[in-house]
């Protein structure tokens, strides 16, 4: 109880009784008579409940449907997927016996690029060699085992845009230090660079010139350049709406991803932790997001969708929901529906340590058949 109520009620035991408005003796309603307040402010409190809800059922019974049909015949590997792997195959902890299980693992599939983490840069642009001992061991062992598929350095660093610690790419002495650990890493042997800073808001200019100059860079020297990418705004100007309640929005706008995809070779969409609670409406999520990047993503740049090889049951993540099925089957009807017979494009499978049989089984079945 309320300490000012009790205070309030004591006083009163103890005092006249006080006048009132009130005619006495009180008769319950008579029947058609008005109903108690309380009744009217819990009907008016449950409309408003429904009318804030309608949006979002109405987005989630379009996903559900985005996801039914039957996805066109021949959507299935191009032969240009890729691996995001961990930093355990270029710190020391991975052997001779590992790679041979891994190409094992990856004989007869679609996986043309591997992603191997070899980072993370330093807040200043910087990467120490001492984070990648074994890098070049590990290069010559997957061309020696896995001919034909190439090894591209995984950097990434948080970014300063939702606290004082992070990257500051605006700056450009970081940009110059970011292009320096680009030219570092290929001098190691690295057939390309993978970026994956986050996270990025929409429309960031420093990050479109930080890729222009790495792109000159991996073309001078026949590297690939990729980067992973956040996902597309599900309706127009999503990221704009959800800029109003926080710094930095969970998605990009199309014109921006289409803006990063022309100066890249390869764009892997992160389509996971969607926070959607169904298969069904995450599989419609995945098909509609692969439509969105497939309309603006140049023929010359392979875009990749990426799949959830792992498991997390929070609000970001529904385990039961975000399933490599549901994500290669919404994949599919997005190709299917946007650009059936596109050549450059693949799925991005994040990631290997987490990865279960269940897993590589639905990529095969489903996917690479």
């Amino acid at each position: 109880m309320d300490r000012t109520e009790s205070t309030a009620r004591d006083a009163n035991d103890s005092a006249e009784p006080r006048p009132t408005n009130q005619l006495e003796p009180q008769t319950d309603p008579e029947p058609g008579a008005a109903r108690p307040r309380r009744h009217r402010w819990l009907k008016r409190a449950a409309l408003t409940l429904l009318i804030a809800l309608l949006p979002l059922l109405t987005a989630e019974t379009a996903l559900y449907v985005n996801y039914t049909g039957d996805p066109a015949p021949g959507t299935h590997t191009r032969d240009r997927d890729a691996l995001w792997l961990g930093h355990a195959w270029v710190d020391g902890r991975k052997k001779d016996a590992d790679v041979t299980a891994l190409a094992r693992r990856l004989q007869g599939t679609g996986i043309r690029d591997l992603y191997v983490h070899s980072g993370p840069l330093e807040h200043d642009g910087t990467l120490p060699e001492s984070v990648y001992p074994r890098a070049r061991w590990f290069i010559d062992a997957v061309h020696e085992k896995l001919p034909g598929i190439r090894v591209q350095a995984f950097l990434g660093d948080v970014l300063a845009t939702e606290s004082a610690e992070g990257m500051r790419v605006e700056d450009p002495k970081t940009r110059a230090a970011v292009l320096r650990s680009a030219r570092q890493v290929l001098d190691t042997g690295y057939e390309g660079i993978h970026l994956d800073l986050e996270p990025m808001p929409s429309g960031n200019r420093a990050f479109l010139t930080l890729l222009d100059a790495l792109r000159r860079e991996t073309r001078s020297r026949d590297a690939q350049l990729s980067v992973a990418a956040h996902q597309i705004d599900p309706l127009p100007n999503l990221h704009t709406v959800f800029g109003l309640f926080t710094e930095n929005p969970k998605w990009w706008s199309q014109e921006f991803f289409g803006q990063v995809a022309r100066r890249v070779d390869q764009i892997a969409v992160m389509s996971y932790d969607t926070a959607q609670p169904l298969e069904g409406t995450y599989g419609g999520y995945v098909a509609q997001q692969t439509s969105l990047a497939l309309e603006v993503t140049p023929p010359s740049t392979d875009l990749l969708m990426g799949l959830p090889f792992y498991w997390e049951s929070n609000f970001d993540h529904w385990g039961h929901a975000e399933t490599v099925p549901a994500a290669v089957r919404g994949v599919r009807l997005g190709l299917s529906r946007t650009d059936a017979d596109r050549a450059r494009f693949g799925v991005a499978l994040y990631i290997d340590f987490a990865a279960t049989e269940t897993d590589w089984r639905a990529y095969k079945e489903d996917w690479v058949r």
